[in-house]
């Protein structure tokens, strides 16, 4: 990559703002909202239509691929799934190929809900872009656009070959997007010839130094219910005749988690990787603050105290260590005044974030076995039951991945500074998808910073990380390009044993064999 055009691609950018701003509102504007298909279904196919006209207009390929799971559990169709694809104009046959993923739904809003404007008419004020999707995710999926259009317009062939896939039902469990992973990876199929997976869907740690994520923690949701009787019954005219499922559900969630934060069900810490000196190291320069995380997060104002009060220590149980949260309670009453009722059947709702080596399998069975054991112990004659209803593994990847260098240089050459290497707390399931069904690395790269609020009220887009983030993705493409060695997906290397990985550049299939990057 030459500094002239690097010098020209951020000109570019820099005299298209009021462009990207204007097509960032149109497609606010659309609200396709995947939580409620009935309603929006049409706007949701309406954006993608609108992206792939775009798609169109600069020359690349592009379709609907209809989804594959068809319908929802409601018997609501399911909105398709957008593929595209740009092939560089020159060797494109021997350019490897990056496949950038993004979501074109968003999560619901109003502007009763508490928002200062209307959330879907996009609303500059101090630099900030606010509106529903802003930066969770259309913006970010918008600047793989402008980066394709910047070359175009400059007269720059891209670097590498790039694929685009658009998902319409993100925010919604990602209905059909892990069965056209699966299918679209069989051999000459859309994936089978990507080499890098790009994602920009989550977001800095603070509010100004860049990172590059390379872990996730998994999930396992858990629903524990406790039933008494067939209806609810008046608490003055049955109360201290009836054992009550609320009674008992309070003490079956109280032993799952004390006030320290510590996680009391036996087994669950038993297969968690140890924390090697490598990673220890990582944290050493992260930028990060308790006393502005207590602020961002509005714990300052009400009991302005931690779990932990040193940075690593807090960074490590966010991201490294499980989790245990309690959620909430169905069919108790929850709603203003009084009502006194005795709840017929109380279902409490909790969750663990998991990380590796931890398997939803085994977790769900030591929760099962510990709520038994509780549960037996209180001599109830109710009926419990227990139910994992979402499980996930955690993903981690190796920052030191090709792919990761090559994002890593992009953000040092746009910010003047090598970013911040992070884990998250969160799940994004697609991730792990899309690795274990093609085997290539996945880098996150997000472009968007803490304080976005996105799924809340008022989300935001800075106008700053808006520019610098299509600066970011286009250096990215030429920093892929200038990979030496074969494509990763066209590598048939045997799997190394653990003492052949320890050699500098193992890798198979861009992870285990010696082909170096």
């Amino acid at each position: 990559m030459s500094d002239n055009f690097k010098a020209q691609f951020f000109q570019h950018v820099d005299d298209s703002v009021l462009q990207y701003i204007a097509e960032l509102g149109e497609a606010v504007a659309i609200p396709s909202v995947s939580a409620d298909l009935q309603t929006h279904l049409t706007d949701i196919i309406a954006m993608e239509k609108w992206a792939l006209d775009y798609i169109e207009r600069l020359g690349g390929t592009a379709e609907l691929l209809p989804n594959p799971k068809g319908v929802d559990d409601d018997g609501n169709e399911l909105p398709p799934i957008l593929l595209a694809e740009f092939k560089a104009a020159e060797n494109s046959e021997s350019k490897k190929t990056v496949c950038c993923y993004a979501h074109l739904d968003v999560q619901p809003a109003a502007k009763e809900d508490g928002w200062d404007s209307d959330p879907f008419v996009l609303t500059e004020k101090d630099d900030k872009l606010y509106g529903r999707g802003s930066t969770d995710d259309k913006g970010p999926a918008l600047s793989w656009l402008w980066v394709i259009q910047a070359h175009r317009k400059l007269g720059v062939d891209l670097p590498v070959n790039v694929k685009l896939m658009f998902e319409g039902m993100e925010e919604s469990g990602s209905e059909g997007m892990f069965e056209a992973i699966q299918i679209l990876s069989k051999e000459g199929k859309f994936l089978s010839d990507v080499d890098f997976f790009c994602i920009s869907d989550n977001y800095w740690l603070g509010a100004s130094k860049p990172c590059l994520t390379y872990g996730l923690r998994g999930l396992a949701y858990f629903s524990c219910s406790v039933q008494c009787c067939e209806q609810d019954l008046h608490s003055g005219v049955l109360g201290g005749t009836v054992h009550e499922a609320m009674t008992d559900l309070v003490q079956l969630m109280a032993s799952l988690i004390d006030s320290s934060g510590k996680i009391l069900v036996p087994g669950i810490m038993d297969d968690v990787a140890e924390v090697t000196p490598e990673e220890d190291a990582l944290y050493e320069t992260i930028d990060f603050n308790c006393e502005s995380y207590k602020k961002e997060n509005k714990v300052a104002s009400v009991s302005n105290k931690l779990m932990y009060e040193k940075e690593k220590d807090l960074l490590m149980a966010r991201w490294r260590y499980p989790t245990l949260s309690l959620h909430g309670i169905e069919g108790a009453f929850a709603g203003t005044g009084a009502k006194t009722v005795i709840p017929a059947k109380a279902i409490g709702k909790f969750s663990l974030r998991l990380v590796p080596d931890q398997d939803p399998k085994r977790i769900e069975q030591c929760v099962s076995d510990h709520l038994n054991k509780v549960f037996s112990s209180l001599g109830s004659p109710n009926k419990m039951n227990v139910t994992l209803l979402h499980g996930a593994k955690a993903w981690l990847s190796d920052p030191k991945h090709p792919n990761f260098e090559a994002a890593a240089r992009a953000t040092e050459k746009v910010y003047g500074m090598l970013p911040d290497y992070t884990r998250e707390g969160g799940s994004i399931p697609i991730t792990t998808a899309f690795e274990e069904a093609t085997q290539m690395n996945v880098c996150l790269l997000p472009v968007g910073a803490c304080d976005d609020m996105a799924h809340s009220q008022n989300e935001k887009y800075n106008k700053k990380n808006l520019i610098n983030g299509v600066k970011v993705l286009g250096l990215y493409l030429h920093e892929l390009g200038e990979l030496k060695g074969p494509k990763p997906s066209e590598c048939r290397c045997v799997e190394l044993s653990p003492e052949e990985l320890m050699e500098p550049g193992a890798f198979m299939r861009g992870f285990k064999c010696k082909c170096f990057m």
